[in-house]
């Protein structure tokens, strides 16, 4: 992967924040985005904004064909069987919450367990608390290693025969942890489980393949892969699907309404309610373009030494604690001495650099970690060794600056 050329393709990234060139280490929160989906949305507000499934002039046509092609290279990109399992939502949480509201209100029951961990992100928490709360049933919390990893024994331990549905992140957005969801999945069918992986870090990073995951819905948001923001995805196996009821009502996933009862669309737009998120999708159709003719792999593995670098340089610095294991996907979560993340952050704003600072939407985990915040550099496809050495030279700025405070 040529390095330059792909930091070339991003504007933004070609400033300068507090009179230091920018060092962007924050793309777990969301990434940037490059020129080719700049100039798509700009296209598509120029040349052919019209609403999409309805009418059938020449605007409107060419939306529609955009839209549904853009649902056409999701699909590729995450190899489903058909385009009626992609849906459209404005991102992950939309997607984990109407898996929730929909299923879940229509199967859960007093002594059913669904099954989580304690390392998920808070939209994969809140809807199961919400719906157990509603249904009876019992949120169960798979434990977790010593590293912050999942056990398969665990795994098989925590799933039982009343287990209904088990909701893993693939990637965790503080430790990096890549969980075994295929082989997760796997325990959980043995026990008729159905199985939803939030893959809001792992598809912008690596290859996805959904029916070989074997994974019953899959949820993920385009903003994290150099897509818009307020455009998602849920992927869900055609049967289960067909089987659900939609969670919002109104115009476009209808198919005839009368006084007193309606019928819906369709797979996959009875799902989509309302005039769609057009330019989102169109979008990020753009950046799925980007990101395949540089190959996630190329970039998977791009990764992967920016975190081992970052790990072995950071741990020189005297007083930090990395956490998460070793293997992991590209990013570092650490803290250094007694100094909080949030004023580690601003010395690193004030040197031009962009971390995360706080529990990272990730409460429990904080509590299994015993901190209340953490800091995190999180890395893409377009960051360098030399801005990992940039962020080590301001830890040790940050250091030397509160050690004079205190």
């Amino acid at each position: 992967m040529d390095i330059k050329a792909v930091r070339a393709e991003f504007p933004i990234l070609h400033q300068e924040v507090n009179g230091h060139p920018l060092i962007y280490l924050d793309s777990s929160a969301t990434s940037q985005k490059p020129v080719k989906v700049i100039e798509k949305l700009d296209e598509y507000y120029r040349q052919y904004n019209s609403n999409v499934h309805r009418g059938v002039h020449t605007l409107g046509t060419k939306a529609t064909d955009e839209y549904e092609g853009a649902r056409e290279k999701v699909r590729r990109f995450i190899n489903a069987s058909s385009t009626q399992e992609v849906i459209f939502t404005r991102g992950t949480t939309t997607a984990i919450n109407t898996v929730a509201a929909s299923y879940g209100r229509a199967n859960f029951s007093e002594g059913d367990e669904i099954v989580i961990t304690p390392m998920e992100h808070h939209s994969n928490i809140i809807p199961w608390q919400q719906i157990a709360k509603e249904t009876g049933a019992t949120l169960k919390y798979m434990p977790l290693q010593p590293d912050g990893t999942i056990s398969l024994d665990d795994a098989r331990d925590t799933i039982t025969d009343q287990t209904k549905m088990v909701a893993i992140m693939h990637v965790s957005n503080v430790l990096g942890t890549i969980n075994p969801v295929k082989e997760i999945a796997a325990i959980a069918h043995q026990h008729d489980a159905l199985m939803l992986v939030d893959g809001a870090q792992s598809v912008p990073h690596m290859s996805i393949d959904v029916q070989d995951l074997d994974a019953d819905f899959y949820a993920f948001s385009g903003h994290k892969m150099c897509g818009p923001t307020g455009i998602g995805v849920l992927y869900g196996k055609k049967s289960l699907l067909n089987a659900m009821e939609p969670v919002e009502f109104g115009g476009e996933m209808i198919d005839f309404v009368n006084l007193y009862d309606s019928t819906w669309k369709e797979l996959p737009w009875k799902f989509e309610g309302g005039t769609p998120i057009i330019a989102g999708a169109v979008g990020l159709g753009a950046a799925i373009d980007f990101l395949s003719d540089i190959g996630l792999d190329e970039i998977q593995a791009h990764e992967h030494k920016l975190a081992t670098y970052a790990q072995e340089q950071m741990q020189k610095v005297e007083g930090m604690t990395i956490y998460g294991p070793k293997e992991r996907a590209g990013l570092v979560t650490f803290n250094l001495d007694d100094v909080h993340p949030h004023d580690l952050a601003t010395v690193l704003d004030s040197e031009g650099i962009a971390v995360r600072a706080g529990h990272h939407c990730a409460q429990p985990l904080m509590k299994w970690l015993e901190v209340s915040a953490t800091a995190r550099a999180s890395f893409y496809l377009y960051n360098t060794e030399e801005e990992i050495d940039r962020l080590v030279e301001g830890l040790q700025t940050t250091k030397e600056y509160f050690g004079d405070v205190f």
